[in-house]
């Protein structure tokens, strides 16, 4: 019985795959093999699609309550973290490592947009990073986690849809891949975030879910 590629990288007895870079990446982008704009993240050096569907729709659509919990934290973030000298971007790429641009939800970035130019924001840049996931709980929890705690992001917020929690990541271990301190925040509690010495942002997690 034949066996496809994906069965045989299961078993392990595929042969070595071959990464594209995040150039490369960007050279497609350029050349119009890829549209700039599509929901396209380059995850350990292979093309993925960015999964914004809700359980058990088209994984190609759009949610409308993942759109809107992105809506709402951009509302809550904005002015605040422009006041401590940041600024938020909206699933725009950030480059991770030479293999590693994924596309956050949304992104805490330092500094102002000008800043980044002729780049896109790296992890030294990055204060915080937010993926709001329905159907991609498990690779946002799993994957995507390794990601940026390997690349030593501050820190991590999962905003689960179906379990109605925000879960916080902090204090990343790059040689585990993972998070020291992870924190879930149901409906009834207060999720802060200490901007700066002096200022703190502190979100309602029902004002996110009602």
């Amino acid at each position: 019985m034949s066996t496809t590629l994906f069965e045989e990288m299961r078993s392990g007895t595929a042969p070595p795959l071959v990464p594209i870079t995040v150039d490369q990446l960007h050279q497609m982008i350029r050349n119009g093999i890829l549209n700039d704009g599509d929901p396209i993240e380059l995850i350990d050096g292979l093309l993925v699609r960015k999964d914004r569907s809700a359980r058990g729709e088209n994984l190609m659509g759009h949610d409308s309550r993942h759109a809107l919990l992105v809506k709402r934290l951009l509302r809550l973030l904005m002015v605040p973290c422009e006041s401590a000298g940041f600024y938020v971007q909206v699933q725009l790429p950030v480059t991770l490592s030479d293999i590693n641009a994924p596309e956050p939800d949304l992104a805490v970035v330092r500094g102002t947009e000008e800043d980044y130019a002729d780049r896109h924001p790296g992890p030294s840049d990055l204060a915080l990073v937010i993926e709001v996931a329905d159907s991609s709980v498990g690779t946002d929890r799993s994957t995507k986690q390794r990601l940026y705690a390997t690349a030593r992001v501050a820190q991590y917020w999962l905003v689960n849809l179906p379990e109605s929690q925000v879960e916080v990541y902090e204090q990343p271990d790059s040689a585990s891949g993972k998070y020291a301190q992870q924190t879930i925040l149901k409906p009834s509690e207060t999720l802060v975030w200490n901007l700066s010495p002096t200022q703190s942002l502190m979100i309602d997690v029902a004002q996110l879910f009602h």
